[in-house]
């Protein structure tokens, strides 16, 4: 589910969240469904359940899960839980754009790149004008 990487720059709270994250937004973790146990999970990978616990509260913090006392934490399901996160992607898309420019990719290429990377088009949920 969650893999590990203790060459990462970033801590380990982070990658688990990244890794939660990343399966909540690819619909493998399911609307409402529950997440593994900050126990089970610190278990799992061999770590101190504390970490577990900080990666579970951003990720609830951000909208991405909710936590029902007694019950554990699930995911929300809501891809608009976090106007600010979508805010940070855009603004790191906006660098990378800049970087592939400066390294002379073309504006075509550019947008053959974003096509490859969305065949069915953007899933409703861009703002008005149809931008992500």
């Amino acid at each position: 589910m969650i893999s590990l990487n203790y060459r990462d720059s970033r801590p380990i709270y982070e990658q688990i969240k990244d890794g939660l994250r990343k399966l909540i937004v690819t619909g493998a973790i399911g609307t409402d469904e529950k997440l593994p146990s900050v126990r089970s999970l610190a278990t799992q990978l061999s770590i101190n359940p504390n970490t577990i616990q900080r990666a579970y509260n951003e990720l609830e913090g951000e909208g991405y899960i909710y936590s029902v006392p007694g019950k554990g934490s699930f995911a929300t399901g809501d891809p608009d839980a976090d106007a600010s996160r979508r805010e940070e992607l855009r603004e790191k898309l906006r660098e990378l754009l800049a970087e592939l420019r400066y390294l002379g990719v073309s504006q075509e290429e550019l947008r053959s790149l974003l096509e490859e990377e969305t065949p069915g088009g953007f899933p409703a949920g861009g703002d008005k004008e149809g931008r992500i």
